[in-house]
């Protein structure tokens, strides 16, 4: 079906219109081979609360952004090659529901769909799509992901040193190792995580001290092991963009 489509008119104007609607800001997506298989609104679990992002699945990659206009303009366009994905699904925990990681060496996060029909739907097409890639690639699936990132509004205290409370003055920041919301003393260091930047990034001591002595696995926790600490803080909406990769998420 997808080879079948790869080179039909129809196929290559539903691409044309996707990169229009990114305009001159987005990438060019129109490649040989490349079949656009469906697109659809998802809720993606941001770093200050849940925001609604424009998904688009083609056969290879998975391209995400913000939505200005719906159906005709979309900015901020990430590009996510799907040989590099994994996806995992998780628990309905109140109003998140339907939800399921997408996680990749560089950047790895939630997203949540309408229904749970629309979920499974998502989720059968991407790992079809990963699973044809693989196995003409011959590549291996893979092992390593950057860390979920716990959303600000889930801790009211570093979830490293459980004292510092967050404040306009004492600010979040995020660990890129093992995504908890750390205070400023508790994540002075930093680390190449080559993955993730091409420069030393910031991570918690624990990280580290683990990274340090070569212990990596121990400092990358479970989403649910991320979920479980913080949750048992009252909520709150202090947050502050400075630390984050993406001024919008």
């Amino acid at each position: 079906m997808v080879d079948r489509l790869a080179n039909s008119e129809a196929n290559t104007r539903r691409i044309n219109i996707v990169e229009n609607c990114f305009g001159a800001a987005g990438q060019p997506l129109t490649i040989p081979g490349r079949v656009l298989i469906g697109e659809g609104v998802l809720t993606k679990l941001c770093r200050k609360k849940p925001k609604a992002r424009q998904f688009f699945l083609f056969n290879d990659i998975l391209v995400y952004g913000n939505i200005v206009i719906q159906k005709k303009k979309y900015n901020k366009q990430h590009i996510i090659p799907l040989e590099n994905v994994t996806i995992d699904s998780i628990k309905d925990e109140g109003d998140l529901r339907n939800g399921w990681l997408i996680k990749t060496p560089t950047k790895s996060f939630a997203v949540y769909a309408a229904t749970a029909t629309e979920k499974s739907e998502w989720m059968n097409h991407i790992n079809k799509c990963v699973t044809d890639l693989l196995s003409k690639s011959g590549k291996t699936p893979s092992n390593e992901h950057a860390a979920v990132w716990v959303p600000d509004s889930e801790a009211t205290v570093c979830m490293r040193c459980q004292k510092a409370k967050f404040t306009p003055v004492n600010r979040r920041h995020h660990c890129r190792k093992c995504g908890f919301v750390v205070c400023g003393p508790c994540s002075e260091k930093r680390f190449l995580l080559p993955s993730q930047s091409s420069k030393p990034v910031r991570i918690c001591d624990f990280c580290y001290d683990l990274l340090s002595t070569g212990d990596m696995a121990t400092c990358q926790p479970t989403r649910s092991d991320s979920y479980s600490q913080s949750l048992k803080s009252p909520l709150n909406d202090v947050s502050d963009d400075d630390d984050d990769d993406d001024s919008s998420d």
